[in-house]
């Protein structure tokens, strides 16, 4: 998957991830710290690219279907 130019690069807030995800604000912070969610510091808040969160839920869709599929 080839790079956006940064001009293009939509970026989402804490509080928009969770909305869009239906998960808690801390549930985000948490995915940001470990890593699962990449993330920028702007000041003492963070921005997540838009793309990253369609890229963790199409890797967690098929985590999930991979790990239901197993006898």
């Amino acid at each position: 998957m080839g790079e956006r130019p940064l001009g293009e690069v939509v970026f989402l807030t804490v509080a928009e991830v969770a909305s869009v995800l239906r998960i808690s604000k801390m549930t985000v912070y948490r995915l940001v710290h470990s890593g699962h969610l990449p993330a920028i510091r702007v000041g003492r808040s963070f921005r997540v690219p838009e793309q990253a969160v369609h890229e963790y839920l199409r890797e967690s869709y098929t985590e999930s279907i991979e790990s239901t599929d197993r006898p």
